[in-house]
């Protein structure tokens, strides 16, 4: 076997891939910014922790220790990111008649069991910003001296104390402080909130004592200490998705130039992470991936209209991370189709082999074609279709083939070992269906294709689809979902 081509990644800083190169020899150091929990999160947001998470079982692949660090926001994100305006905790708890501390907790429950449907492992720390609120004081203490003024409204940061501010989101030519919006006493428009004084005459549920006055860190501030937290500076990785690039993550490190002391970015480094990644958005062309809109496209109701979270996990393997990915239920359901071909393949091999043991030599081309898919920028699809070849491969050993399949699932997450055809069939919600409905459509089905009436066939089918039951021709079982 050739030596394992080396693991490149994009580098949202400098914009091109680079060798990963650790800064501790043998460990991989990730930090990924985390959910705000005021709401589900929609399946745009749960993109950007299936890349997350390829990338640490990448990492993980070729052989390297990780620690992942993802944050919980439970305070100090407003409704924008601008520097005035509602937490977004604090609007929800009003909104909900709730105590802030139970709404953080219950869309945070959530959001863990969005992660454990979709098969993404757990990271190393759950780093919950209110946990970190004196470190937070400490830090801001640390740089305000140098690099902070005060306000009636709150401790500002001042971006021209630091060299390069505005590199990682291109700002002079890519507008990318255009949602700043002015707040009297500001020196610059893109200076930004470490500490927010609570208004006089108003109360928060969360807010503490500082040396600025009663009230909240800023959002920007609570990733820079949790990461070097649990990290130190500089660590490895920091990932986010796209729209991070444009402020969150540029404040992110103006602030930690100004804790470590460190100067220019052309050397990555002193941004306080050596690469910074981004995955690109989720599109979804009827507007409701909004949380604004009423039904957003969060993953329950994906399985309420009777597709298998790991359908998801698939329709984003299919695109590369940095290339937007384009949501429609035709799409999420041909993701599904293709995901149970590979679990009806793997579960042929499963039968065959008792266990899995090594690969053998036949399938060492294969995984090399794997390897350098996943170690050129975590390039999922093509690894993908490797996987199906393989699966596909005929006289070959049952137990070698599975190890190389287990080899590649563990990569790509789709718990191929383990989940059976019957695993991915979900009752759509709204069914109502019966069986004997279904065997009366699929017995006129059946004799609409032996007249060749393709049209009333094809009609048939679709008005099954729309119950969750799923045709697929020539298969013995005769529907792919069954009531009861």
């Amino acid at each position: 076997m050739t030596e394992p081509a080396p693991l490149m990644l994009f580098n949202s800083l400098t914009r091109q891939l680079e060798p990963f190169q650790p800064v501790h020899p043998g460990e991989a150091r990730v930090y990924s910014c985390g959910p705000t929990v005021y709401n589900y999160p929609h399946i745009g947001n749960m993109r950007a922790y299936v890349f997350a998470d390829i990338l640490g079982r990448t990492l993980s692949f070729k052989g390297y220790k990780l620690t992942h660090v993802i944050n919980i926001t439970d305070v100090g994100h407003l409704t924008d990111d601008a520097d005035a305006g509602e937490d977004k905790l604090e609007k929800a708890a009003k909104e909900n008649a709730q105590s802030i501390w139970d709404i953080a907790r219950h869309y945070t429950e959530a959001y863990w069991a969005d992660i454990k449907a979709l098969n993404i492992r757990q990271p190393a720390h759950w780093s919950i910003a209110t946990d970190y609120v004196q470190k937070m004081i400490e830090f801001a203490k640390t740089i305000a001296d140098k690099h902070c003024y005060e306000l009636d409204s709150g401790l500002y940061f001042d971006v021209s104390t630091v060299a390069d501010y505005g590199r990682l989101a291109r700002a002079a030519t890519e507008e990318g402080e255009g949602r700043i919006e002015q707040v009297d006493g500001k020196r610059h428009q893109a200076d930004f909130a470490i500490w927010r004084k609570t208004p006089a005459g108003e109360k928060r549920q969360m807010e503490w004592d500082s040396p600025w006055g009663r009230g909240a860190p800023g959002w920007h501030l609570e990733c820079s200490v949790m990461s070097g937290e649990l990290l130190g500076f500089p660590f490895d990785i920091h990932t986010g998705g796209i729209d991070h690039r444009e402020i969150h993550h540029p404040n992110e490190i103006a602030q930690n130039q100004a804790f470590c002391c460190t100067n220019g970015l052309d050397l990555a480094a002193n941004s306080g992470a050596r690469v910074w990644m981004h995955n690109n958005f989720l599109v979804e062309r009827s507007g409701k991936m909004s949380k604004s809109s009423g039904e957003f496209l969060r993953l329950q109701l994906l399985i309420d209209k009777g597709y298998h979270p790991l359908a998801y996990r698939m329709m984003c393997l299919q695109a590369h991370y940095r290339s937007e990915l384009e949501f429609s239920w035709e799409g999420l359901g041909a993701a599904l189709v293709r995901l149970k071909r590979l679990v009806m393949g793997v579960g042929n091999v499963r039968a065959q082999a008792a266990a899995a043991s090594e690969s053998g030599p036949k399938f060492a081309p294969f995984l090399e074609r794997f390897g350098a898919a996943m170690a050129e920028d975590l390039n999922s699809p093509v690894a993908l279709t490797v996987l199906e070849e393989v699966v596909a491969l005929k006289k070959v050993d049952a137990a070698e083939k599975l190890a190389a399949i287990a080899t590649m699932d563990v990569v790509l997450g789709l718990d191929l070992l383990t989940i059976v055809r019957t695993d991915l069939r979900v009752r759509p919600k709204a069914a109502t269906i019966t069986e004997a409905e279904i065997e009366a459509t699929l017995a006129a089905r059946k004799e609409a294709r032996a007249a060749k009436d393709f049209a009333t066939s094809d009609k048939l089918r679709d008005e099954l689809t729309a119950q969750g039951v799923e045709v697929m021709d020539g298969d013995p079982l005769g529907w792919d979902w069954k009531l009861g």
